[in-house]
């Protein structure tokens, strides 16, 4: 099993390109269960996650084509990948594929409303907390489905969808585009309220009013859908990953220095410029860059994490990293996921000072890390010990970084690119 060996204390200085986001590309991968037509997709990041998601579209009938890329690994141009849909034959989801992956429930929507029926095992992922399907299988069984749950598989069937509306109890951002998705082609129109507002919504629902879909509100918390017969196939260009130059803002705002991230945006990065710029980092906004240049030392920062567009619960561990060299005390409070401070632990063994009181955590800044073997324990805590590793002095040995590689695309050859002494170890 692959590990990363980090020796900190070099500021980073540099440009790097931001990858496609792959929150984004993986309910648009499954959007093209929706149509018999061909869906090209541009910018797809190269994830473990995408791979496991096209593995699991194979299965079921899709033809699968990717065209290489222009240029070099890590250049952040993205592959091309062309799904074709028209033999879709098995409406399985097998646990084998889904145990490592929640986002593989999103097949579940466009299953019944194309093929009439889906068997989706339940699905597995990060140990983040509990993560339930059950809005998901609220939303349908209000479209008309008869859904159950039995021996681990969610069995959803519908001869056709029926337009309804559809509150969710919680916001959820895979519930709201699985059932964005599934309402495409049902009977009549169907509003989502309480929506979920991310980003990554709104591309979806770009790429689905391509291929011929009636959407209105995606962005808002009441999202509109008219269903239509049919759609047809489409290009769309997935949207930059505002987590991935969140992390790399944020490895440079921990270890200093000057970076450039290109092909990427500030538009869905509120909340954390907000924070770094609190921090005592100098920002610059370009059309499609951002610019940072680090204080000699950051200042503390307390964050909340809460939906879009207030701070992402995807940044709160790089913050807990960055929190944990600043000058100050900082109060973080999760209020996404109840698990999701499992980092703490292993930063604390690289010299953090932290406290945690259920939901919160109290950071409190030193001067210095020091190098030691951590523990990789879901996607973003890697990120989190990444930083730490750069900031910290001697070596740092990150185990089970097949976490990092589900999410980040290259990272130590980006790292390396920003100066960072970085390699991947066996």
């Amino acid at each position: 099993m692959d590990k990363l060996l980090i020796e900190g204390g070099r500021p980073l200085s540099g440009e790097v390109a931001i990858s496609g986001a792959k929150n984004a590309a993986l309910p648009l991968l499954c959007a093209a269960l929706l149509t018999k037509e061909p869906l090209t997709l541009t910018n797809v990041p190269a994830l473990n996650d995408i791979d496991t998601m096209l593995k699991l579209l194979v299965q079921m009938g899709v033809k699968v084509e990717k065209v290489m890329r222009s240029g070099i690994p890590g250049d952040g141009a993205g592959e091309t990948v062309i799904l074709d849909a028209s033999g879709l034959d098995n409406p399985v989801a097998p646990y084998e594929l889904v145990k490592t992956m929640r986002a593989s429930v999103l097949v579940l929507g466009p299953l019944v409303a194309r093929a009439g029926e889906a068997r989706v095992s339940l699905p597995g992922g990060c140990a983040i907390g509990a993560r339930p399907v059950d809005q998901h299988i609220k939303g349908l069984t209000a479209m008309g489905a008869e859904v159950a749950v039995e021996h681990g598989y969610v069995h959803a069937k519908a001869a056709r969808l029926k337009g309804a509306r559809l509150f969710t109890d919680m916001v959820t951002v895979t519930g709201t585009e699985n059932l964005m998705m599934a309402a495409c082609l049902a009977d009549g129109e169907t509003v989502i309220e309480n929506a979920a507002r991310e980003p990554e919504v709104v591309d979806l629902a770009n790429c689905l009013v391509a291929m011929g879909a009636q959407i209105s509100g995606a962005g808002t918390d009441v999202i509109r859908i008219r269903g239509v017969e049919r759609l047809h196939g489409a290009t769309h260009r997935i949207m930059p990953d505002r987590i991935e130059t969140g992390t790399y803002l944020c490895a440079a705002a921990a270890a200093g220095g000057q970076i450039r991230l290109t092909r990427t945006s500030s538009a869905y990065l509120d909340a954390v410029i907000d924070k770094l710029m609190d921090a005592g980092c100098d920002i610059g906004i370009e059309r499609e860059a951002i610019t940072l240049k680090a204080p000699a030392r950051p200042t503390a920062v307390s964050i909340r994490t809460s939906p879009y567009p207030a701070f992402p619960t995807d940044m709160q561990a790089q913050f807990m990293a960055l929190n944990a060299v600043a000058e100050g005390t900082a109060v973080i409070r999760e209020t996404i996921f109840e698990n999701r401070f499992m980092h703490a632990v292993e930063l604390i063994r690289l010299g953090a000072d932290i406290k945690i009181d259920g939901n919160t955590a109290f950071v409190t800044g030193k001067p210095k890390l020091d190098g030691a073997t951590v523990m990789a324990t879901d996607l973003r805590a890697s990120a989190s010990l990444v930083i730490a590793g750069l900031v910290a002095q001697g070596e740092t040995l990150i185990e089970r970084i097949y976490h990092l590689d589900r999410g980040y695309e290259n990272l130590e050859q980006k790292l390396a690119a920003l100066g960072a002494k970085v390699r991947r170890v066996k």
